[in-house]
């Protein structure tokens, strides 16, 4: 799980509103990274600081866009019984009041639609692999 969220350049293959991508440096610790989001008619690009704590921690820092300030973070954990648990927490604010209102009206079915995007991503990748075993994200606002 923890290279499926650290393989951003490919969100664009299935993450819904992500509808670019474009890494400009990474290593093994650390990823900068620009996401084009878009929702309807309203299109924004995104800067972020992706740290990556193999196997247990990644980390996202906004630099730049439309927000005031961005963090979330994903935890991974190895199940007793095979495969493992994620939490995610995202943080952030809009600088412009507008996407505040639209963000804080459609967040909630937003969050639950990209976990479950994760979470079929992670199907289609491993569910087939022997020893996988389902998981379940858990998320925090």
């Amino acid at each position: 799980m923890f290279t499926l969220v650290a393989d951003v350049g490919r969100y664009g293959e299935f993450l819904p509103w992500v509808s670019g991508v474009r890494i400009k440096s990474n290593t093994e610790s650390e990823m900068i990274a620009d996401l084009l989001v878009g929702f309807k008619a309203l299109k924004e690009t995104f800067t972020s600081r992706v740290r990556k704590v193999r196997p247990s921690l990644i980390t996202v820092d906004y630099l730049d866009g439309p927000m005031k300030y961005l963090h979330n973070e994903w935890t991974f954990r190895d199940l007793p019984e095979g495969g493992c648990a994620v939490d995610f927490m995202v943080d952030f604010q809009f600088k412009s009041k507008i996407f505040e209102a639209l963000a804080g009206q459609v967040f909630e079915r937003a969050l639950h639609k990209m976990t479950d995007a994760f979470e079929t991503r992670a199907d289609i990748l491993y569910s087939s692999a022997p020893g996988s075993s389902s998981s379940r994200a858990t998320s925090a606002a």
